[in-house]
């Protein structure tokens, strides 16, 4: 049936690579090979994938490993530290290289996000115990180079996308409120993460029907509400939290996708969906999460595609 056709194909569904092998924890995971990795997506039926330091970085060779398991590259996390003063032409400089590599992939977003004052990932602070937040003079500076680094994307045929992130200075509901604000829409573009958003305070679905008009990106993932509140409480940091079991696939948390996915429907977006589960490999199988994960969202599509048609929305 027509509706139930155009929406088997309109969602691009991929899965990012950090469940079998954790970018942000090293050790975690290292046994996986890429072929095993980019085999157990495919065999799957996952479309995409994000660049992970499992993937080896020359454009050519990477394009014939990922054609030969049918699979593209969606984007790339760029973490930044434009709140820099003295190092924010070096990092634009490294920005326009990514985004150079991510063209040569034909990829066309580049996904970006502030390290600067971050609690793990902000080089100058390698003993870091919280978030540093951004005084006036950083928002300003951040905002400004997020204008300038956008314009470098569009340049080279990509939108950038920010990434609110637990453990940054852009994390807490507050706070993409005021990124959003500050920055322009035209350039500054929002990638929706679930998982994060009920992080740092927001209600996942009022997240997206607030500011769908800015999102070009999404990364579903679950929380398991028992382990939040677990970490609210002890006021654990991201690192633990994750090694807790934060995160996990959509279907296994509290997140209700059901009405995410409606919102999406009825909005007709037809962007990247990436499945972003960061859990430790060891603990949770990962070829076994990303399974139940793909069974469930292609559950929920089945379901809203029957309820349509039985509304007699179904032939056109």
């Amino acid at each position: 049936m027509a509706w139930q056709r155009a929406n088997r194909t309109r969602f691009r569904i991929g899965i990012a690579p950090i469940s079998w092998v954790n970018d942000d924890i090293p050790g975690l995971g290292d046994h996986y090979t890429q072929d095993q990795v980019l085999a157990e997506m495919a065999s799957l039926g996952y479309a995409a994938t994000e660049m992970g330091r499992l993937f080896m970085q020359d454009p050519p060779t990477l394009k014939e490993k990922l054609a030969q398991h049918g699979v593209q590259l969606a984007s790339k996390f760029v973490g930044t530290l434009f709140t820099d003063a003295a190092r924010l032409e070096e990092e634009l400089h490294a920005f326009a290289n990514w985004v150079k590599y991510l063209q040569e992939m034909g990829c066309r977003h580049v996904i970006v996000c502030e390290m600067g004052g971050s609690l793990h990932w902000d080089p100058r602070r390698p003993d870091a115990r919280e978030i540093r937040r951004l005084t006036a003079a950083e928002w300003e500076r951040l905002v400004d180079a997020l204008h300038r680094a956008a314009v470098i994307a569009q340049e080279a045929g990509l939108l950038l996308v920010y990434h609110p992130h637990a453990g940054t200075v852009i994390e807490m509901a507050h706070e993409i409120d005021r990124l959003l604000a500050l920055t322009d829409p035209k350039l500054v573009h929002l990638l929706y993460d679930t998982g994060h958003a009920l992080y740092g305070g927001y209600d996942p679905l009022e997240l997206l029907t607030k500011y769908y008009e800015r999102i070009q990106y999404v990364h579903l993932k679950d929380v398991r509400r028992e382990v939040l509140d677990v970490v609210r409480r002890e006021k654990l940091d991201f690192r633990a939290a994750v090694l807790q079991g934060l995160f996990t696939v959509p279907g296994d948390g509290c997140i209700d996708f059901a009405p995410i996915f409606r919102e999406l429907v009825k909005r007709n977006y037809d962007g990247w969906i990436i499945v972003e589960a960061e859990q430790d490999p060891a603990v949770a199988h990962p070829y076994t999460y990303a399974k139940r994960a793909k069974a469930y969202l292609d559950g929920l599509i089945e379901a809203m595609s029957t309820t349509t048609e039985g509304r007699g929305g179904g032939e056109a």
